[in-house]
């Protein structure tokens, strides 16, 4: 998040460059430089391939020193935010069953995992856009989040492709949004919410979708799972990073405006667990805040 070797941020550039390019053939070049007109157009412009295009782009200018950082581009309500004709969003109890045990099974798994990393682009997206006047290693790094979600995208698009079938195809569910919605106006909110629950819940779960796929013999389906669950590890740590900085900047208490946060926000006062505790410590939660998460956790809940 902050201080990498030069080596690493070498590889970055590279890697940030190649991520550009690859959409370069589809999409026109963009003349924006500013990193608030790159937000405001990957929120209110539904094509799902120029928000790739764009957020590779995005992050290949910060990385190269030619992304500009002035917030002088006026606030849009999250109201007016743009998404696709489709995926048709449902209830999710209307949602195609998802066994890993069968074919179609499989293929609405992965269309349920493209729909959550699609609708992650956004939220990254929506808090470099919606919260002003923050360190500029904020933006730096939900900058990388957003990149790093258009990359998870198109992992599982072409995954999906192999199946026949592409993103959109499938019904799809609005609860994450919904989240994003909630917290408009709250940063601490969003960062509890979001990275430090919805995503901090990917940190829980993937290790165990990774072994049935080890057990099915699905190479390709450990390989992509397990990269997106590499980068989520750094996700969440970011949340929790600039959930403590900003708790000391407002005089908060950071594991009490935790507890009060979720307790407010999430139906049923609490996520479900089980709790992968070395991966959330690693992300940046402590051991208070997970006993408490794993006292009387809700059983019944729903992430995608």
């Amino acid at each position: 998040m902050i201080g990498k070797p030069v080596n690493e941020q070498a590889i970055e550039k590279k890697q940030a460059k190649i991520h550009y390019f690859n959409h370069a053939q589809t999409v026109k070049k963009p003349v924006m430089k500013n990193l608030f007109e790159f937000a405001e157009a990957c929120l209110h412009r539904p094509s799902i391939d120029e928000k790739l295009a764009l957020s590779h782009y995005a992050r290949h200018l910060l990385l190269n020193g030619a992304l500009d950082l002035a917030e002088d581009r006026p606030l849009l309500p999250i109201a007016s935010v743009k998404f696709p004709d489709k995926p048709e969003l449902l209830a999710p109890r209307y949602m195609p069953a998802r066994k890993l045990t069968t074919t179609d099974g499989v293929t609405a798994f992965f269309h349920a995992i493209a729909h959550v990393e699609f609708v992650a682009i956004y939220l990254a997206w929506d808090i470099v856009y919606r919260f002003r006047g923050m360190p500029k290693q904020f933006y730096q790094d939900w900058l990388r989040v957003a990149d790093e979600e258009a990359q998870h995208f198109e992992l599982i698009r072409n995954h999906l492709r192999t199946r026949s079938i592409d993103y959109g195809d499938l019904p799809a569910h609005s609860g994450l949004w919904e989240h994003a919605i909630a917290t408009a106006d709250d940063l601490l909110a969003r960062l509890a919410m979001v990275p430090r629950c919805m995503e901090a819940r990917g940190l829980d779960v993937t290790p165990a979708i990774i072994e049935k796929f080890k057990v099915l013999g699905d190479d390709d389906s450990v390989a992509i799972l397990s990269r997106i669950l590499t980068d989520e590890v750094g996700h969440v740590e970011s949340g929790s990073y600039w959930f403590k900085f900003v708790c000391r900047q407002k005089g908060f208490e950071p594991e009490a405006k935790y507890r009060q946060l979720i307790t407010h926000y999430f139906k049923g006062g609490k996520p479900k667990g089980p709790f992968n505790r070395e991966m959330r410590i690693i992300a940046g939660f402590s051991n208070a805040e997970l006993d408490w998460l794993e006292t009387h956790g809700n059983e019944n809940t729903k992430y995608f």
